[in-house]
C-alpha cells in the first residue's frame, strides 16, 4: 500500500470518529499501515512521517539511485553529477536516462564538477611512476594493470558523451550548477536534506567553499568512499579482483583517491551527522549472475534495464543507498574521526582515522563507519524496490 494512501485513510477514519468507532478503526488502520510498510522492508514510522528529502550525488547512475527513487516516503529533490568513473557530462546523460527509466523525468538533474580540485591525470601518472600502479583510475583509465574479466570502459575526453546502451535521454539537464543547487536546497529546507554521495566529493567541497553554512544546514551526509581494512571474504574469482588492491593498500579507495583535497574539505565541513560506507562491507557482496537474474525478473522498466548490466561487481553504492533507507541493515559499525591524506606521497588519498580522543583536532569529522551489513536482508530490499510498481518508462523505449 502506498504511504500517501495510508495517510489519506487515516484522515478519513479520524473524521469518522464522531460516530464512536475511533479506537477500533484506528487500530485496524495501524495494522494495515504496518503491513503495507513492512512489505517493503522499511520502518513502520514512515507511515506517519513527512517524506525524507534527499539529493543523490554520483559519477554515474545505476541501481543505487533507482532504489532511493522507488522507495516509499522519499522525496528526491534532484540528482547531481560529478566526474569520477565517468566524466560529469556523460554522468549527466546517464542520470537523465536513469530518471526516464524510473518513470520520473520530472526529477531535475544538475551537472557538477568536471575535474578534481587539485589532482590531475598527469599528476596521477607521475604518482604511479613513483609509487606503483593503481587498480582503477576512473576516466583516466587506459588499460588494466593485469588481465581481468570486466570490460575496460572507452577512454575519451570530458566533452565526449558516448551513446548509452539503454538509449539516450530525451530530457535535458538544468542550467544551474550542482553545487549551487545543493546550497539552494539546504537553505530552502534547513536541517531536512540528506545527501547521498557515491562518487568523488568534489561537488560537496565546492558547495562548502561557496557557502560556509552549507554542511551545517544539511541534515546529514551519507557517502560511499574510503577504506579502512577490508578483507577478501568471497571465494569466487571475480570478487577477488576487487579485493586484491587492499592486501597492500588497505586505506586506498577510488572515490577519495580521485580528489583527495575535495574529500578532505567535504569531510571537515560541520555536518550534523556523517555516515561513511567504506569498501570494507562491500567485499561481502557481489552482483553475481544469479542475483542479477533475480533482480531483473520482474517487468518494471528498472528491472528490464538491469538485464544490460555487467555482473561481477561488488555492490558499493547500493550499500550506501540501502543503509540510508534502512539503517537496521547495519550489523557492525564504528565511531571514528575521519580525514584524508592530501600530502603528495605514497599514501596520497588514503583515509586517516582515529578513535575519539586520539584525533589531532584539525577539523576531522566524527563519523559513523559502516563495517558489516545483513547481506540477505540487503539483497531482499534491492529486489523489492526494483520490482515495486512504478510509473511507465519515459522517453525512448529500452533496446
Amino acid at each position: 500500500m502506498r504511504s500517501d494512501s495510508i495517510r489519506q485513510q487515516f484522515s478519513e477514519r479520524i473524521i469518522s470518529s464522531r460516530h464512536g468507532r475511533t479506537a477500533r478503526r484506528l487500530s485496524r488502520s495501524l495494522a494495515t499501515a504496518c503491513l503495507g510498510i513492512t512489505c517493503l522492508g522499511l520502518s513502520v514510522a514512515t507511515a506517519w512521517a513527512e517524506p525524507r528529502k534527499v539529493i543523490l550525488d554520483d559519477d554515474g547512475f545505476a541501481l543505487a539511485q533507482w532504489m532511493v527513487i522507488k522507495a516509499p516516503d522519499v522525496q528526491v529533490l534532484g540528482v547531481t553529477t560529478v566526474t569520477g568513473d565517468a566524466w560529469a557530462k556523460e554522468a549527466t546523460a546517464m542520470a537523465l536516462r536513469g530518471v526516464e527509466i524510473a518513470g520520473r523525468p520530472d526529477l531535475p538533474v544538475y551537472t557538477g564538477a568536471s575535474f578534481p580540485l587539485v589532482n590531475t591525470e598527469a599528476q596521477t601518472e607521475r604518482w604511479e611512476t613513483l609509487y606503483g600502479k593503481l587498480v582503477w583510475k576512473g576516466v583516466w583509465m587506459k588499460h588494466w594493470v593485469e588481465p581481468t574479466l570486466q570490460k575496460l570502459p572507452p577512454y575519451h575526453g570530458p566533452d565526449v558523451v558516448p551513446d548509452l546502451p539503454q538509449g539516450n535521454p530525451t530530457v535535458k539537464a538544468q542550467s544551474e550548477r550542482a553545487a549551487d543547487f545543493m546550497i539552494d536546497m539546504v537553505h530552502r529546507y534547513p536541517h531536512q536534506v540528506s545527501i547521498i554521495a557515491t562518487g568523488p566529493l568534489t561537488n560537496l567541497a565546492l558547495a562548502q567553499r561557496l557557502d560556509p553554512e552549507f554542511a551545517s544546514l544539511a541534515k546529514e551526509l551519507v557517502y560511499m568512499g574510503g577504506s579502512l581494512n577490508p578483507r577478501q571474504t568471497r571465494p569466487d574469482e571475480v570478487a577477488h579482483q576487487f579485493a586484491r588492491e587492499f592486501l597492500n593498500a588497505p586505506r586506498r579507495e577510488f572515490n577519495i583517491r580521485f580528489d583527495p583535497e575535495g574529500a578532505s574539505i567535504a569531510l571537515r565541513a560541520p555536518w550534523a551527522k556523517i555516515t561513511m560506507i567504506p569498501v570494507d562491507p562491500s567485499t561481502d557482496t557481489e552482483l553475481t549472475p544469479a542475483l542479477l537474474k533475480r533482480l531483473s525478473r520482474s517487468d518494471t522498466p528498472v528491472a528490464r534495464s538491469l538485464k544490460t548490466r555487467e555482473a561481477g561487481f561488488p555492490l558499493w553504492d547500493e550499500i550506501a543507498a540501502a543503509v540510508w533507507l534502512d539503517p537496521s541493515l547495519i550489523t557492525r559499525k564504528a565511531d571514528l574521526y575521519v580525514d584524508v591524506n592530501t600530502q603528495f606521497n605514497a599514501s596520497y588519498g588514503d583515509i586517516l582515522s582515529w578513535s575519539p580522543g586520539y584525533q589531532p583536532g584539525l577539523g576531522e569529522g566524527r563519523t559513523i563507519v559502516v563495517q558489516k551489513i545483513d547481506i540477505p536482508r540487503f539483497e531482499d530490499l534491492m529486489d523489492r524496490l526494483v520490482a515495486a510498481p512504478q510509473k511507465p518508462l519515459s522517453g525512448r523505449p529500452l533496446p
